[in-house]
């Protein structure tokens, strides 16, 4: 089946169409999608069903531009969560539980987003979709009264795709890029507890909790655009630092990602006096600016300042430090291995207590040092999930 595409990568690239394998019973539902929309479904439905498979619980993605800006399995959401995301949503069903998680690992960057569920969509989460700015939702199934609202969303034109769960793709996938093919076999690899089996540290205990975010972590990785570094905690991507050219600067990215996710619910920043009529992603913005007081230029805090009622005390250097350390379980996975302690260094100071990636660097020992000097749990998984 050939689906017709509005455009391309971009507005000037066209024609676009898209091939349909007739056994991955894929269905456009509701409005018409681009180039860059079919690339995000399918890496954000991936994530999702993956998520389910390897935890048993509904999984959610949260796509940008190619690679998730959160991933989450359905979870714990506390007073001060529900606080800092801004939600007025009432009772939770688990699938919209899992995609507010997957939302809320880093609302600014999944603002517009493609959203991906492993389960069906219900009326709950339909309701989340709704009250968010969110451009798509892919899923293997809709109920009728949830299709009913998300087809009115965006004045009608809000994407709607359907696929099968059961559909697996063939073992070899093609690319062309500039005239010349290539092909390859699909990255079938499994992310199970197996991977963490092998501790260098002298701290080798992971709790189910821990094992989980592990999981949900390197996961994560498998569908983000090299390079890739992920945190996580309580089964929650919390910072995602991906598509750069050097590690450490991927680690910087995912670190300071998850500050502010961490940072979202102390109790200044809860206590932010907006001023009323601001929408969530205004308030978002704000608490952004909020946590990069010291970085910001006159212009820029008076901007800040504008959308408060009064002006508020900023958090300081050391009641950073101090909230940070108050979270247990951070997990930091890398797509390949860690090269140098640098990375540790960085992410001994995000709190970070787990880590996984590949191993076998030239340095691994310098690296294992860092971890076990800074009293991490490390693990060597053996295993590169390059994604490009």
């Amino acid at each position: 089946m050939t689906v017709s595409l509005k455009y391309g990568c971009n507005p000037h690239q066209v024609p676009a169409s898209l091939e349909v394998p007739e056994q991955a019973g894929f269905k456009v539902l509701n409005g018409t999608p681009s180039y860059i929309n079919i690339l995000d479904a399918l890496g954000a439905w991936q994530l999702a069903r993956e998520l389910k498979a390897a935890t048993g619980k509904p999984g959610a993605a949260s796509f940008k531009h190619t690679s998730p800006a959160g991933a989450a399995v359905s979870g714990p959401l506390s007073a001060e969560y529900c606080a800092s995301q801004f939600l007025t949503v009432g009772e939770l069903s688990p699938v919209a539980n899992a995609y507010i998680r997957a939302r809320g690992g880093d609302r600014m960057c999944s603002f517009g987003d493609v959203a991906a569920v492993s389960d069906v969509v219900d009326v709950s989460l339909a309701k989340v979709l709704k009250s968010e700015v969110s451009d798509l939702i892919i899923a293997p199934g809709f109920e009728p009264e949830a299709l009913e609202i998300l087809k009115a969303k965006k004045g009608g034109g809000y994407l709607i795709f359907q696929i099968d769960p059961d559909y697996e793709a063939e073992g070899i996938e093609y690319r062309e890029l500039f005239g010349f093919g290539l092909r390859q076999q699909r990255n079938t690899a499994k992310i199970t507890e197996a991977l963490f089996q092998h501790a260098v540290t002298t701290s080798k205990e992971l709790s189910p909790a821990v094992l989980e975010t592990l999981i949900v972590a390197t996961i994560a990785l498998k569908y983000t655009q090299s390079n890739s570094v992920c945190l996580a905690l309580e089964g929650q991507v919390i910072g995602m630092g991906a598509g750069q050219q050097s590690r450490v600067h991927c680690t910087r990215l995912a670190c300071d990602k998850a500050e502010k996710w961490l940072l979202q619910q102390h109790p200044k920043v809860l206590g932010l006096a907006f001023k009323d009529g601001l929408k969530k992603p205004e308030k978002a913005n704000i608490v952004d600016q909020y946590l990069l007081w010291d970085q910001l230029s006159e212009p820029e805090r008076a901007q800040m300042l504008s959308g408060l009622t009064r002006a508020p005390e900023p958090v300081s250097s050391q009641e950073r430090l101090e909230w940070v350390q108050r979270f247990q379980g951070i997990c930091l996975s890398s797509d390949a291995y860690i090269p140098f302690r640098d990375n540790i260094d960085r992410a001994n100071r995000s709190n970070v207590q787990f880590v996984a990636h590949a191993g076998s660097s030239l340095r691994d020992e310098e690296v294992t040092v860092a971890a076990q000097q800074y009293g991490m749990t490390m693990y060597h998984t053996g295993l590169r999930l390059f994604l490009h």
